[in-house]
């Protein structure tokens, strides 16, 4: 359905979103090379005093609030450690049979689908060159509710796969709670309100392989991945050594390019988030177009994002003190799989009881 745009599937929306927009990068698309996307040192907020965490909280909301992004320095993560996970994408995509990779063929667990999305078939709405690969916290050997022993072998082609990746998700998992409390802070609501849903809370942590295109792909319309807005609280991606991500400026109705420097992080709101801030913080359009520097016929490009969730039972309401509420309270799994019933298929969605 190249040539698609957001209009088509808007009756899928839990939250307003009133501009629109063509899913793939297009010729003709206007690009804003002026606006830049905040870059703030985390630093003091996870190490500083009241006031230097109050200033920080500050300049996140104003960012947030402005387009929905913002940039990460100073998080603590060794930066080796994406290099190490850059590496480790590239060798599971590559390296593993496609027949294998089918194996794990991506479905519903919960709210989420997880598991292999294969070139093309990310979403049904739209052909992308991307290939995926997405596990949740029951994925990876660390404390949680759980029904059984973990076994790697249930959801990972080899457990070293496991082993790697779950040294991303213990560095980012200590980010959640700080991060969260910032938000809410600068909102003027309690930073620890959700301290206790954001304990050994679900996530999905999403591998993504964007293979060199060819000439004919490069022709075709279809879009590394197509233009969408995260249905979590917050994602957690760190900076990309291709570029290619590109944001909806909602202020000008044009795209623009985000480059961030090699070791930070990028957060971004989304639907979760828009939802219980009663609209203050826009869930904002994001894609991965072509790279102006041609590399995407010549290059992979990787990308490891870590969306923030709650658990399905949770629910979704305005937090306090933040006017009259534009949306009524809904179970996390219902907002979510109705949500995304726009990729995967009306019968994603679940009723909560």
């Amino acid at each position: 359905m190249t040539g698609a745009s957001n209009r088509d599937f808007e009756r899928y929306d839990q939250v307003r979103k009133t501009h629109t927009y063509r899913l793939a990068e297009e010729d003709g698309d206007e690009f804003d090379e002026d606006y830049e996307i905040a870059t703030l040192d985390f630093a003091p907020y996870l190490h500083g005093n009241s006031a230097e965490k109050a200033h920080f909280a500050e300049q996140l909301s104003e960012a947030l609030r402005d387009i929905g992004f913002a940039v990460l320095t100073g998080h603590g993560v060794d930066p080796a450690l994406y290099d190490d996970i850059h590496d480790c994408v590239v060798d599971l995509f590559t390296s593993t049979s496609q027949a294998e990779k089918m194996r794990f063929r991506a479905r519903r667990h919960g709210s989420v689908s997880q598991g292999y999305f294969p070139l093309e078939e990310t979403s049904d709405i739209h052909p992308d060159l991307v290939e995926g690969w997405v596990w949740c916290r029951r994925a990876f050997d660390i404390p949680q509710p759980r029904t059984g022993p973990f076994r790697a072998k249930d959801f990972w082609p080899r457990a070293e796969y496991e082993r790697q990746c779950r040294r991303l998700v213990e560095a980012h998992e200590p980010l959640i709670k700080p991060i969260a409390q910032a938000i809410f802070q600068g909102l003027g609501c309690d930073p620890d309100i959700y301290d206790d849903r954001l304990t050994q809370t679900n996530f999905g942590l999403r591998l993504n392989y964007y293979p060199p295109m060819n000439e004919e792909q490069d022709r075709s319309g279809a879009g590394r991945l197509l233009g969408h807005e995260d249905v979590d609280l917050f994602t957690i991606l760190p900076a990309s050594r291709r570029d290619g991500l590109q944001v909806w400026n909602h202020h000008n109705q044009k795209w623009l390019r985000l480059k961030a420097p090699p070791g930070s992080i990028i957060i971004n709101t989304g639907d979760y988030m828009q939802r219980i801030s009663n609209d203050r913080l826009p869930s904002t359009t994001h894609r991965v177009g072509k790279p102006t520097d041609g590399s995407h016929r010549s290059s992979a490009r990787t990308s490891f994002p870590m969306a923030v969730y709650v658990w399905e039972d949770e629910t979704l309401e305005v937090l306090p003190g933040l006017g009259e509420p534009h949306y009524e309270p809904i179970k996390a799994i219902a907002f979510h799989t109705r949500s995304t019933s726009k990729f995967y298929g009306d019968d994603y969605a679940v009723e909560a009881d």
